[in-house]
């Protein structure tokens, strides 16, 4: 049986020369790959006590959702500005190049929700800090912060010092 790192398509010298981009998107498209990504998820949370389930835009939601429904909790969505219809809060962020904005409804989460964050990646930890921040201030608590891929050096895991996080698959370089 292959494991989920076969899943994995590197791709050499992609955005730029140097880089080894890992493409998360053989794992979705290949259903055992995708199975064995959502079942190993799942399987990080069968000893945690939680709530809801956070997801950012937009693989968040595509790991997030089948997570969720797997272990019968809700989905609450993080989008990108502009996307969400009611009364949000947003917290800015930073990107490799600039900055970025995410959203949340100020319903979503409610005081003492326990949340769990699941997304495909980890690097420098930008947006998941973002959404830390966003539940705190909406009276939740993160409990576990769970990825598909971690890229061990670009040191994301350092910016979420506190919380439990963990991963599927680690990758030593960035």
């Amino acid at each position: 049986m292959k494991s989920l790192e076969d899943y994995v398509t590197s791709i050499p010298d992609f955005p730029k020369p140097g880089i080894l981009f890992r493409d998360v998107t053989t794992i979705i498209q290949d259903k055992d790959g995708f199975k064995l990504a959502i079942d190993g998820l799942s399987d990080l949370l069968k000893d945690v006590d939680y709530d809801l389930i956070a997801g950012s835009e937009s693989r968040g939601f595509v790991f997030g959702a089948p997570v969720a429904y797997k272990d019968g909790k809700g989905l609450v969505l993080f989008r990108k500005k502009g996307k969400l219809p009611r009364d949000v809060i947003s917290q800015e962020y930073d990107l490799e190049y600039g900055k970025a904005t995410l959203e949340v409804h100020k319903d979503a989460i409610k005081t003492g929700d326990r949340v769990v964050i699941v997304d495909d990646l980890i690097a420098t930890g930008g947006t998941t800090e973002a959404m830390v921040k966003m539940v705190e201030r909406l009276g939740g608590k993160v409990v576990k912060i769970v990825f598909v891929m971690e890229l061990k050096g670009l040191k994301g895991r350092e910016r979420l010092a506190g919380y439990d996080v963990d991963s599927l698959i680690q990758y030593e370089g960035n």
